[in-house]
Order: C-alpha cells, then structure tokens, then sequence
C-alpha cells in the first residue's frame, strides 16, 4: 500500500521520465527540440497516470502477466486520455491511424506492446530505484518540507495547466 505521499512523487517521477522520452523520441525524429508535455513545464501526464495505476494495481505481477498488465491498463488509460484531448482542445496530439490494429487512430498494436515493455521496465528496475531515493530523501527531510514539497508540485501543474489552456484558447 502506498500513502498519497509515495503516490504523488511517483506520478511526478514517471510523468517527468515520460516527458525526457517523448521528448527524446521527437527531438531524434524531428531532429529538433520539441516539448512532448501536456503543459509547458517538463511532464507529460499520461505517463504519470499510466505507471502510478500501473504500480498500484500491478505490484502482485511478474515477467509475462505484469507486461500483459501493463500493456492493457495503460492502453485503456491512451485511448481514454486520446478522446478527452480531443473533447478538451478540439486537437488529435497523436494518431496512429496509418499502424497496423490501431482503434480510430488512438491506440494501435505496436504502441499498446510499448507500453507494455514501458510498464514493465519502470516496475522492475525504475520504481525500485526512484522508491529507494524518495526513502533516503524522506529521512533527510523533515515532515513539514515534505508537506511543501507535495503540495508545491500540484499546485504548480495545476498551474501550468491552467496558464497552456488560457494561451491555447485564445489562440482559437
């Protein structure tokens, strides 16, 4: 069980991976920069959610079942992110119509094993790794810091959010 504490900070942690990988992926592709976040600041959201429900509903799985896990909660999570973007911003921020088994251009075969290999990666070797630094981290720090901490982080997406959807909805 984790406390909303060890939550939090690992939605942050996967959402900011989540953001160096897309990022990464279109910087190669575009051979440019390319801010791959929901927002401005350096997170991409459905990482986060994705691996937090992940971690959370999976932490009983291993090898095989934990990849075939991982591979459906965060495909459900795609499809369902897919269609609020569309509703919220009027916008498709990816469409894999042209892959081989893909549902409307949302989700698709070679995206849904991706996440799969994501998910399972990030329970085997990046959780324990990030857990392990937030347990040292929370010893060195007292509760009142962490308190902030926690709060800070929120408020600050929230923010950010806020700020994206005011600067895109008057682009319209």
């Amino acid at each position: 069980m984790y406390t909303g504490y060890e939550l939090l900070w690992l939605f942050f942690s996967a959402s900011f991976l989540g953001w160096v990988l897309e990022t990464a992926s279109a910087a190669l592709s575009r051979r440019k920069f390319t801010n791959r976040g929901i927002v401005n600041a350096p997170f991409c959201i459905i990482y986060g959610v994705a691996l937090t429900v992940i971690t959370v509903f999976c932490q009983e799985l291993q090898g095989f079942w934990l990849f075939a896990e991982c591979m459906i909660l965060a495909t459900v999570i795609e499809w369902v992110a897919g269609h609020m973007i569309e509703r919220m911003y009027h916008e498709r921020w990816w469409d894999y119509s042209n892959d081989i088994g893909n549902i409307n251009g949302r989700i698709s075969i070679a995206y849904s094993v991706a996440w799969g290999v994501i998910g399972l990666v990030f329970n085997e070797k990046i959780h324990p790794f990030i857990e392990s630094k937030l347990d040292k981290a929370k010893n060195k720090m007292s509760y009142e810091d962490q308190k902030i901490i926690v709060l800070i982080l929120p408020i600050a997406i929230l923010t950010d959010f806020i700020l994206s959807s005011v600067k895109y909805l008057t682009r319209l």
